[in-house]
């Protein structure tokens, strides 16, 4: 089989694509023929060395497939399944093996390529405005690169709650996009500046959250935008690592509140895995959330995909297929 392997860290140039053995399902497991990958910052972070694993090894984090073959012990998946799944290494390949227990069942109304693209950025924007800070109306939240994956649908799941909705974006056209997936306002940081808009728009108070993947060129004028009580949410770093902060700067801020959560402490046991999966493909079928994919590369071309996502040159979710 093929897949894409780092040898080294570095740049999307160390991405090489490899012949490897098709592995065999060990008990629990199950192989499958993955259909779509999804491409995440995660997966850049892997591969400079920001998150290290040990090498080589497979790059990818989430896709979706067909169960080829089940190991000893399965029973909740069969052969013939469509399945996806997120937090399992190595999905840049033709095949993967994945616990069994985190493959999630795709209903009939959502395509391979949906359940690539909605794992791990529909969680992420379903864990963020539903358990993180769980937003209700009458909340403001920025929303930081909201024409990206995961700020598209967390704007759909904010103003599903009912909260209002600030984000911001690069360019005019990612602006349009944030605006038709529901942004009450869309802040071009290139030209506008996101804390003077967060106080105008509430009228000084400040916003009780900021969903931040951006880290080190946003997180400090994130605080600012907060009301007191506020919370920074800093689930990403695409600009760079955030500093240590001086916990007195929250103190003098206004008792503000910092977490810098992950997917997987919000997927750990089974039950909430599938509770989110079930919310977001039940959303899907009732057109609550829509899906924007934007670019598909072949698995072949998985250093393009890099190039394209850290270039910011993609909206929406980035795909490979095999």
């Amino acid at each position: 089989m093929k897949a894409i392997r780092v040898n080294s860290f570095g740049g999307s140039e160390v991405l090489s694509v490899e012949n490897l053995s098709t592995p065999t399902p060990a008990a629990g497991q199950v192989l499958v023929r993955v259909e779509a990958a999804g491409v995440n910052f995660i997966d850049v972070y892997h591969r400079t060395g920001l998150y290290k694993n040990p090498l080589p090894f497979t790059l990818g984090q989430e896709g979706a497939g067909i169960v080829e073959s089940a190991g000893e012990g399965v029973s909740a998946v069969k052969v013939g399944d469509r399945v996806a799944w997120t937090g399992v290494q190595g999905c840049y390949a033709e095949h993967v093996l994945v616990p069994a227990d985190r493959a999630v069942l795709l209903p009939q109304h959502v395509t391979s390529r949906q359940g690539a693209a909605i794992m791990l950025q529909g969680m992420t924007a379903h864990y963020l405005a539903c358990s993180t800070y769980p937003l209700k109306a009458g909340d403001t939240c920025v929303v930081h690169a909201g024409a990206g994956g995961v700020g598209l649908l967390l704007t759909q799941i904010a103003k599903q709650r009912g909260a209002r909705v600030i984000t911001t974006v690069s360019t005019p056209e990612k602006a349009a996009l944030s605006k038709a997936a529901g942004a009450d306002e869309v802040v071009q940081y290139t030209s506008e500046d996101f804390e003077a808009a967060a106080r105008k728009a509430t009228g000084g108070k400040g916003v009780q959250v900021v969903y931040d993947s951006v880290g080190a060129t946003t997180y400090m004028k994130s605080l600012a935008s907060l009301a007191p009580r506020g919370m920074l949410v800093l689930f990403g770093q695409s600009s760079g690592v955030v500093p240590p902060i001086d916990p007195t700067l929250l103190a003098q801020k206004g008792s503000l509140f910092l977490t810098r959560p992950i997917l997987n402490h919000y997927i750990a046991g089974n039950d909430e895995l599938r509770q989110r999966a079930k919310d977001l493909f039940e959303w899907l079928a009732n057109g609550t959330l829509r899906l924007r994919i934007e670019h598909e590369f072949r698995l072949t071309d998985a250093a393009a995909a890099h190039d394209a996502l850290e270039g910011r040159k993609t909206t929406g979710k980035v795909l490979l297929i095999p």
